[in-house]
């Protein structure tokens, strides 16, 4: 199991390319941070910083939009990234959450979605191809590589990250909910005559490690919020109890009221009050380090090939040391 740290893109910026070297050097993989201009700073200016400063951290946004950047232009600050350091982007992408209901926007749909996938891929690898009825072709571009890894939780977002992404970030670690999803996702791969085994699957959600479980809880219950969103766009368009997507997602929710971006992904959330603690741990990973372990186990057992580690707490360089001395040499070892 590969590992990731997920971060904020918070100012100063020096301290998020000091947290990322701090977690390659503690065995993690994977540099992931959020994309919404509004909220934090651009990342993709970070990123380059990041790369510069690590060796081989792999990096990218989880997630960015459609829309806030058209895709040749996001197409193009990868192809630059992996031009300068060596083709180590990966691109999360889904249909766009705070960015865009920050700026006054809704969601992208699916179909812009997978539009938007085949561009970026396609122009950051060096082809051309279709840009709304224009050919377009970075002529610039040398042996790029870009994986286009989709978030999705919904029926018809999950098939279309199983048909054309090359891998499935789901963001909550509830085995039962990972184990319906990424079912749905390989069982579309399959459907459209790819490898199921070929769409990469990364969990992401807060991990906290300690024994005061209460003050865990505290620090991580914002992610239930942020979930929340996803899941409230989901009960809106599916029902609550239509059987395409798990009650186990959606009946935390019913006491849920709005919800305000300025606490986006924070602790101490106040819009995230309706959340109950046994969402906090389904989705979250708190406790001792062998808790940690233990789940993570259940879940490389369901198909989970990377777990990214959201660190918007208190404790984000012991999380990041702890897992590095004793849950990644333990999922490693038992490989």
């Amino acid at each position: 199991m590969d590992f990731g740290l997920v971060l904020q893109t918070d100012p100063p910026a020096t301290a998020v390319v000091e947290l990322m070297r701090r977690a390659e050097r503690r065995g993690f993989r994977y540099g992931w941070t959020f994309d919404s201009a509004v909220l934090w700073q651009e990342p993709f200016v970070i990123h380059s910083r990041i790369l510069e400063h690590t060796e081989r951290l792999i990096v990218g946004p989880m997630v960015t939009n459609p829309s806030t950047r058209t895709p040749e232009v996001t197409a193009s600050t990868f192809a630059t990234l992996n031009d300068m350091y060596g083709n180590r982007t990966v691109c999360g992408i889904g249909r766009g959450d705070s960015a865009m209901r920050v700026a006054g926007r809704r969601p992208n749909t699916l179909a812009a979605l997978s539009e938007s996938m085949r561009i970026i891929r396609d122009l950051a690898e060096g082809r051309e191809t279709d840009v709304g009825g224009t050919p377009l072709r970075l002529p610039w571009v040398r042996d790029g590589r870009l994986p286009v890894w989709m978030a999705a939780y919904g029926p018809k977002a999950l098939a279309l990250a199983g048909r054309e992404a090359d891998g499935f970030i789901l963001q909550l670690a509830d085995p039962f909910l990972t184990e319906w999803m990424v079912k749905a996702v390989r069982g579309a791969a399959e459907e459209a005559g790819r490898d199921p085994s070929s769409v990469t699957v990364c969990v992401a959600a807060p991990a906290y490690v300690g024994d005061d479980l209460a003050h865990a809880r505290e620090q991580c219950r914002w992610f239930g919020g942020m979930v929340g969103n996803h899941v409230a766009d989901l009960v809106t368009r599916y029902g609550a109890h239509s059987g395409l997507v798990p009650e186990a997602l959606t009946a935390y929710i019913e006491r849920r009221q709005g919800y305000d971006y300025s606490h986006h992904g924070r602790a101490g959330n106040p819009s995230t009050d309706f959340v109950p603690d046994e969402i906090v741990d389904r989705f979250c990973l708190l406790g001792p380090a062998e808790a940690h372990v233990a789940r993570l186990q259940e879940l490389r057992a369901l198909g989970v090939d990377q777990f990214a580690v959201y660190a918007m707490h208190d404790a984000k360089e012991t999380t990041i040391d702890t897992y590095g001395e004793g849950v990644i040499p333990a999922l490693t070892e038992t490989a």
